[in-house]
Formats: C-alpha cells, structure tokens, sequence
C-alpha cells in the first residue's frame, strides 16, 4: 500500500542515494506539446537538500525539455525504483526551477555535490525543486537487475570537446544545441 509522507527523512534519503538511476517527468503547459521522462544517473548527481527539497546536476546532453519545461511551469516528478534488494518506488513531486551556469548562485549551488572534476566540466545547469508531496509503492512489479557499471562517454566526450576548442566548448555546445525545446519552448539560455 503506498504512502505519503510528510518530508524526505534519513530514511528515504538513504534509499534515495543508494538508487544509481532516477527518473525525471516534467510536462508543458496546456493540452498539447510533449510529455518528457528522463533517466539520469551517475555518482553524487543528486542530493537532498533538505526535508522538502532536492536539487540533481544537470549533465550535457542531446535535449533540454527538463529545462524548458521547468522554465514555463516548474512542475517536476522525481521517481526513484529499487532494482535491487527489496522492491520500493519513491516519487518526489514538487515546483522546480533551473539554475544555469551564468545564474549568480550557480557556483554555490554546484559546490554542494562531490562531483570529481571530469563530473564538473559536463553538468550544464542545476535543477533545483521545492518537494511538495513525497510518496512511495510497493514496486513488486519492478524487475530485479544488478548495477554493473557507471558509463563514461559523456565524460569522454566533455574532455574531447575541451581539448579540442578549449575550457568553453562545453558551455557553448550546451547552449548552441539547446536554446529551445521539441516544442519550441525556451530551453538554455545562448552565451552571451
């Protein structure tokens, strides 16, 4: 039987990182446009940042519809499946907004994950949500699977571009490619 809780405690925020996969559901407004789920994972890429919030890096990456639909209505689900071990689903519901790298408090918000420095150079912003509902399920439906490994093309791909076209390819790759979403919402903002 699922149950809502009324704050993120030690407890779920030891299931929370001990998940090395969460999945990401934001939509736009009104009735039309596209409905986004993202899976994101890799080590110390989100962190609870309090009983009622959280904030994840978000790593470069081919689409920005997290990001643009962040930007029209901040409304964001979270959703955390056991894979191993006993079966648990958690979803954090709340209003999100996105901290680009040219935001004042990027550094600071950025500081606060123990990210290695390959791990630094790939992250394009940083979501950070206010959770307003948290609740889990059973998962009993939810296949057992073992964690091999963290992938590591996007790392190698962060370094290539840097040490091709120096310390802001990246940067300008995250934002030449994603100023707007599928649906032509604002995504990154461009260098400017």
């Amino acid at each position: 039987m699922a149950k809502v809780f009324e704050r993120i405690d030690a407890k779920l925020q030891a299931f929370i990182e001990a998940q090395p996969v969460f999945f990401v559901a934001t939509a736009p407004s009104g009735p039309d446009g596209h409905v986004n789920v993202s899976p994101k994972g890799g080590a110390n890429m989100f962190r609870v940042t309090g009983p009622h919030g959280f904030a994840y890096a978000d790593m470069l990456g081919s689409g920005i519809e997290t990001v643009a639909h962040l930007r029209d209505n901040g409304r964001i689900c979270v959703m955390f499946a056991s894979f191993a071990g006993p079966p648990k689903i958690l979803r954090l519901h709340g209003r999100g907004r996105v901290v680009q790298q040219a935001d004042a408090e990027f550094d600071a918000l950025l500081a606060g994950f123990p990210l290695e420095p390959r791990q630094l150079q790939a992250v394009r912003s940083i979501v950070a949500v206010d959770v307003t509902r948290v609740a889990d399920a059973c998962g009993w439906a939810v296949p057992e699977m073992r964690f091999e490994r963290e992938r590591d093309q996007l790392l190698r791909y962060a370094d290539n571009r840097i040490r091709k076209d120096g310390p802001d390819a990246v940067r300008r790759y995250a934002t030449a490619g994603n100023e707007h979403s599928i649906d032509g919402l604002v995504g990154i903002d461009p260098l400017v």
